[in-house]
């Protein structure tokens, strides 16, 4: 059986990936900081996994935890990073602490689970690290600073350890890149910008990225695109930068920010805390409607770029 150590997986894609796990019969070791969380998940879908809380920005809580796993089940044959956190705001709104608490988790954290699991899939010789990216990791959105720049960052990350192992055929390290997910992330995100948060459409589900992430786990390649429209935000972000600038702030406020007030809050930065969850259609068509026509802008203005260049 498959040893699956998920940090992570106390809500969303983590979460997610655990029932996924469970089903299939991996031995899993569930973390997260909701120690409460993991229980209940192990509780009702995964009877015998190994509870551990842990911090992802903490290194001695990630290597603590590498060697819980490998002291229960001997190995880890497979690691699936979801962790993360998200601040919303213009750069200047966002207090410096949670600025760096944001890449702290979604960028240090990265590097200390890579850290921790490269270090027992080289003493075994074999193992896959999934990394949970981002498509703010391949373009940039206003009032996601924090959050883009960790993602950025993870991204270079990534493809660093790909090359530092080629010299090892059987460790693999994959990155899951998705665009808007049915997750709690963004309401319990930190808050500046004066309206609660909400996924992008096209909206995909927490189980689709773990289904994806999983499948990166059983079949390794470098990455893994999960979003309808990802590869046209991105070829707008690429071919048109200044078209592409102008449109993203009108779409992140038609889109990506709920009518929803809120007063700036910390969210859950710093501490695990209640998440609210919801569905993609307490969006409406109107938001749908609004990110299909952003996305087709951006694709016209991608092809109309490359049209250009064709011709030159």
């Amino acid at each position: 059986m498959t040893v699956v150590v998920l940090t992570g997986a106390s809500s969303g894609i983590g979460r997610a990936a655990a029932k996924l796990c469970a089903a299939r019969g991996d031995r899993l070791v569930l973390a997260a900081r909701s120690r409460a969380g993991l229980e209940a998940l192990a509780e009702a879908h995964a009877p015998g996994a190994l509870v551990h809380t842990v911090d992802v920005a903490d290194r001695v809580s990630v290597e603590a935890l590498a060697d819980a796993a490998v002291a229960r089940y001997g190995r880890i044959d497979v690691w699936v990073d979801t962790a993360a956190v998200m601040a919303y705001g213009r750069f200047e709104d966002v207090p410096a602490e949670v600025f760096d608490q944001v890449i702290a988790t979604d960028l240090i954290g990265s590097a200390n689970v890579a850290r921790a699991a490269l270090r027992v899939f080289r003493s075994q010789g074999a193992g896959t690290l999934v990394l949970t990216g981002s498509l703010v990791g391949h373009v940039t959105a206003p009032y996601m600073s924090a959050y883009a720049t960790a993602k950025w960052g993870q991204r270079a990350l990534a493809r660093t350890l790909r090359q530092e192992t080629r010299d090892a055929k059987h460790i693999h390290v994959c990155q899951v890149v998705p665009g808007g997910v049915d997750t709690p992330i963004y309401t319990s995100a930190a808050n500046y910008a004066g309206r609660i948060g909400r996924p992008p459409p096209p909206v995909d589900t927490a189980e689709r990225v773990a289904r994806v992430a999983l499948k990166l786990a059983d079949r390794p390649r470098a990455e893994a695109s999960v979003g309808l429209t990802n590869r046209v935000v991105e070829f707008g972000f690429a071919a048109l930068p200044r078209v592409y600038d102008a449109l993203v702030g009108p779409m992140m406020r038609a889109v990506a920010l709920s009518g929803r007030p809120v007063d700036p809050h910390e969210g859950n930065v710093f501490a695990s805390r209640t998440r609210d969850d919801g569905g993609p259609a307490r969006w409406g068509r109107g938001a749908a409607a609004a990110g299909a026509a952003a996305a087709a802008a951006l694709s016209l203005a991608g092809a109309v770029a490359l049209r250009a260049r064709r011709g030159r």
